[in-house]
């Protein structure tokens, strides 16, 4: 069952364990919430009185501002674990408090007529405070897309638990009494409490280590400049009045709340004047809470498949006609039989409108606002619109109170304010069109999906034609969103316009009119206009056209007539498509043609390669598969990525051991194409991947176990992966001794080098540990513990382990990894092991680089007293040099390795130009034996020295990335120099993948820069 429901709702295995802590949390806060709702609404109105709900309502919407202050200010005071755990524990003991005085009440036989307004205030503010701290502790908790998995998973136990307490309120009303309805909820609340601080504990706590922290540690400090311009509550008040569309939006989230508080009064009204008898009214209230709640399980089956739909702006149109409907039924009937199921018909299906659909709607009317004010723009409206709705609800609620109207009258009032909230939600939803593209030009990369989201799917409706305005618009971003918005609606009405548009400068442009074409139902005339993109100068219009005809499957014919054109094509991203779109039209008669296409990709090697791979892998066409096995072997990395890629696609489980063994000396875009690759073989992979998962080579242990991970649901991960990993972890190793080998004879250059490797592995091993504890946590929580670890804090270093220590994940797992984190840089000497011994067992090592250094230095010792004739270095003399230049003397061995195999070693004779000043340069060198001089053109025309370069310097790194010209000439010198020598293009691909690399770069630019500006002081 647990496997069907994952599979209903598209849970991940990292879901489950959260999703089942974090459930008993919202299902008994749901049933305390509504038990604490239906008993004190019931006691107030029967030992009160109903008439006084409008003051006590216009008294809270006064509180309200004062209650988030304090609120805000005890944010500020405690860190946000303590924060949340206190607050709770706060509404936990005001219900408590309540729920002892009334049972006294009952116990003693008295009563006290003006307690009864302070409970509403306590009791309501517990109402407000749990909804909103539930739902802000299910956001901290998850990572956005695990909060869209789980969102409605929550929504449900909350719901289930306000039937669950409407049926309770319902039977024990009767038989116990309102009080004791009342008094089980501060006990419901206790429960849920348990499982919220262990949820806190596992979850938020790790996440919040570093702001717990500076929360303790601050002190008060005055204001930056940024913090003393934000703008003030007036600045935003008159920034609502300049718009129509925001004083649309905040009249709306006012007049609805209004209209609702409206019907709540006319439904406990009748309901008090029906029910005489506290428990029976009690056990009324239950029964409409248990039918509430129902409807909205009922209610969000669909609301998803609505809201994607329908749109936001549709959806709350819809709401205000139902507002408007519901209060015209209740006025008509209100005094017949069917008044007070009218009335309380319409209350429930107002309740769940307004707070389960309608306030979610709502925080898309500020997207489209500056990310930097957003927040006060939706906090500003949404305080203005709280307590306005209260307080119209409330003043027009007490025309009955002061005897001014009766509820059939106060009924019809009622419709004519809802229908004044039809009117607005009708104009919001045209101003939206209006604001949207006023916001384009800062926002513009979010704001196609968030128009989607508001206008919905609902073909040729009113706002979507609007859009057709901003096709001639002279702003690329407004005509950009304008075509996305159009082709999110998927309507072929919108063909002429957008074939209007052939003639477009912008290549931006074209693509996204061809993006927003639809040619369904179009004819051979609008196919040949559309088919003159495939002539385009730019092969991305080309291909994008080529995707678009594939899609007219009512035109096959003359479809594949011009597809079949493009297989000649000059780039191969066009070919790429063409053959896809062969295939996708069925279009046999061609499949030779593709074949060859597909042939003459992969053989040219390169960048059509690189899309032949992509072909063969999107079309799933195994006979290709050793070709792209073979292409592994290509010096090109991107070749290598693709085919990685591909091979994946296909499935092709034989080549795990191949790229297994490539791992260890793959960069970062190759490691993760082979990694994604075992993932997309799926369960197919497992078997082979098990075997390889005790390798004594910690990288491939790593690939291995991080595929494992993903692939293994939760009960795998728990018997098959945790076991292995604790034990891989306590198993001690040799490799640490080996830089103190290394160290003893003499070899400090490469002790250094080893002990660095074996820092790598060792973090090798301590990451695939990691990865598989995130699977049974969160993975953003694993990666704030690992930053908090690592911290220069030693506190907060200790606060990280502390969590860990708590038996995080996996208790065995979890201890296993604290172990070593402890003993992380901690070398220990094995004082038995003869260091020549040592270096002999090493050449048998699984990892090649400390092979190659053992070889290197049995080498080394054994021509320590030989003179030899120069020769070239070897990969590892590379890297030891590379070590030592101060560019890259931070990488890793791994990074230092990936440099050596670019770089080519050459030998330049004397007074030969490396660089000449004003010319382009495409290359990096760095000096391994011989100087050359840097020099430059004086204003006169003379050449002036500006330094000489040595051994372990570099010249040329400004300019070899980009290609630019040089601004200095440089020149060999005192005799011929042997450089290392890197090409720009393959550096720039490194730069990309290792930043640190490009930082490197950075000082030693930076420090040329202080040499020339030191020179420059000199000559002047």
């Amino acid at each position: 069952m647990q496997g069907t429901l994952k599979g209903w709702i598209g849970l991940r295995t990292e879901d489950s364990r959260k999703l089942w802590m974090m459930l008993p949390i919202f299902y008994f806060s749901g049933i305390a919430e509504s038990l604490n709702y239906t008993a004190f609404m019931a006691l107030f109105n029967q030992r009160f009185g109903v008439q006084y709900l409008p003051y006590i309502y216009m008294v809270e919407a006064a509180i309200m501002p004062l209650e988030g202050w304090l609120l805000a200010k005890l944010a500020n005071r405690l860190p946000k674990a303590k924060m949340m755990t206190t607050l709770y524990l706060i509404m936990i003991g005001l219900l408590f408090l309540n729920g002892v005085v009334l049972l006294g009440f009952k116990l003693g036989g008295i009563d006290y007529r003006y307690y009864y307004p302070i409970l509403f205030l306590s009791s309501n503010f517990v109402v407000r405070q749990l909804t909103l701290l539930l739902w802000s502790t299910a956001f901290d908790l998850c990572p956005t897309q695990q909060a869209k998995r789980l969102m409605p998973v929550f929504i449900a136990a909350t719901t289930t638990g306000g039937i669950t307490a409407g049926l309770l309120a319902h039977q024990l009303g009767k038989l116990l009494g309102t009080e004791a309805v009342y008094a089980l909820a501060p006990i419901l609340m206790v429960f849920g409490f348990v499982f919220f601080r262990r949820a806190l504990m596992r979850y938020l706590v790790p996440l919040t280590l570093k702001e717990d922290k500076r929360m303790n540690r601050a002190q008060p400090v005055s204001l930056t400049a940024d913090e003393a311009t934000q703008p003030t509550s007036g600045y935003y008040a008159k920034q609502m009045l300049r718009s129509p569309f925001l004083l649309c939006a905040v009249a709306l989230m006012t007049l609805m709340p209004a209209v609702y508080f409206m019907m709540e009064y006319q439904y406990f009204t009748a309901a008090e004047y029906k029910f005489s008898n506290e428990g029976d009214l009690t056990s009324f209230y239950g029964l409409i809470t248990a039918i509430q709640f129902t409807f909205c399980l009922l209610l969000q089956t669909v609301s998803t498949r609505l809201m994607n739909w329908l749109g936001a702006s549709n959806i709350l149109l819809g709401i205000t006609i139902i507002f408007f409907g519901g209060f015209g039924l209740t006025a008509l009937f209100m005094n017949q039989s069917l008044g007070l199921v009218m009335v309380s018909g319409s209350y429930a299906v107002f309740y769940i409108l307004l707070y389960y659909i309608a306030e979610p709607c709502y925080q898309l009317f500020f997207k489209m606002m500056p990310i930097s004010k957003r927040d006060g723009y939706r906090y500003f409206a949404q305080g203005v619109a709280a307590s306005g709705g209260i307080l119209i609800g409330s003043l027009f609620s007490m025309l009955y109170s002061f005897g001014l109207l009766q509820l059939s009258p106060l009924a019809w009032l009622g419709v004519v304010i809802a229908g004044i909230l039809v009117v607005v939600a009708w104009f919001g939803r045209n101003l939206y069109i209006r604001e949207l593209v006023k916001s384009v030009q800062s926002l513009h990369g979010d704001l196609s999906e968030i128009a989607s989201s508001f206008i919905g799917g609902i073909r040729s409706s009113k706002a979507l034609s609007a859009i057709l305005a901003y096709l001639k618009h002279p702003n690329d971003y407004v005509r950009e969103l304008a075509l996305e918005i159009i082709g999110k609606a998927k309507d072929s009405a919108f063909l002429p316009h957008l074939i209007q548009m052939i003639g477009e400068e912008s290549s931006r442009i074209r693509i996204a009119v061809l993006r927003a074409m639809n040619l369904q139902g179009a004819t051979i005339q609008d196919l040949v206009q559309v088919a003159s993109f495939l002539e385009d100068e730019d092969p991305e219009v080309r291909a994008e056209c080529v995707k678009l005809i594939s899609k007219a499957s009512h035109l096959k014919s003359q479809s594949h007539f011009f597809i079949r054109v493009k297989l000649l094509d000059t780039h191969p991203k066009v070919v790429h498509e063409g053959v896809k779109a062969l295939y996708a039209l069925e279009s046999e008669e061609s499949y030779a043609a593709c074949d060859e296409a597909i042939i003459k990709m992969l053989d040219t090697g390169g960048e059509w390669a690189v899309y032949g791979c992509h072909t063969v892998a999107d079309l799933k066409l195994n006979t290709y598969t050793a070709w792209v096995v073979s292409l592994l072997d290509e010096e090109r990395p991107a070749v290598k990525v693709a085919a990685a890629h591909c091979i994946g696609k296909l499935q092709h489980v034989e080549s795990i051991p191949l790229m297994l063994g490539m791992v260890s000396m793959a960069d970062q875009e190759l490691r993760k194409a082979i990694l994604q690759a075992f993932v997309d073989m799926g369960d197919k992979a497992l078997p082979i991947l098990l075997e390889y998962s005790h390798h004594p080579n910690p990288f491939i242990w790593n690939a291995v176990v991080t595929t494992l991970a993903e692939l293994l649901d939760e009960g795998r991960l728990h018997s098959l992966l945790v076991e292995l990993c604790a034990q891989r972890l306590q198993a001690s190793t040799q490799e640490r001794a080996l830089p103190a080998a290394l160290e003893k004879l003499g070899l400090t250059g490469l002790a250094e080098l080893a002990k660095e490797r074996c820092g790598e592995l060792h973090e090798a091993l301590i990451d695939g540990a990691w990865t598989v504890m995130a699977k049974l946590v969160d993975e953003r929580i694993i990666m704030m513990l690992r930053e908090a670890i690592q911290d220069e804090n030693i506190e907060l270093r200790e606060n990280g382990l502390e969590v860990l220590a708590e038996g995080l994940g996996d208790r065995k797992l979890a201890y296993a990894l604290l172990d070593q984190l402890k003993q992380q840089g901690v070398t220990d000497v094995m004082e038995e092991i003869q260091p020549l011994g040592l270096l002999q067992e090493a050449t048998t090592w699984s990892d090649s680089w400390l092979k190659d250094i053992s070889i290197y230095a049995l080498s080394a010792l054994e021509r320590a007293d030989m003179k030899e004739e120069r020769k070239f270095l070897t990969m590892l003399d590379k890297v030891i040099f590379l070590k030592q230049v101060s560019l890259f003397a931070d990488l890793s061995v791994d990074e230092l390795g990936l440099i050596a195999g670019i770089a080519t070693e050459e030998v330049h004779e004397d007074l030969t130009y490396l660089l000449r000043r004003g010319e382009s340069n495409a290359a990096m060198y760095l000096l391994i034996e011989g100087h050359v001089e840097l020099s430059n053109e004086t204003g006169v025309g003379e050449t002036s020295t500006i330094g000489v370069l040595g051994p372990k310097q570099a010249v040329g790194e400004t300019t070899a990335l980009d290609g630019s010209p040089s601004s200095v000439t440089a020149q060999v010198i005192f005799d011929e120099v042997r450089v290392l020598t890197l090409q720009g293009e393959s550096l720039s691909r490194l730069v990309r993948l290792y930043p640190e690399i490009g930082i490197g770069m950075l000082h030693a630019s930076s420090a040329r820069v202080r040499l020339l500006e030191n020179m420059l002081l000199k000559m002047s």
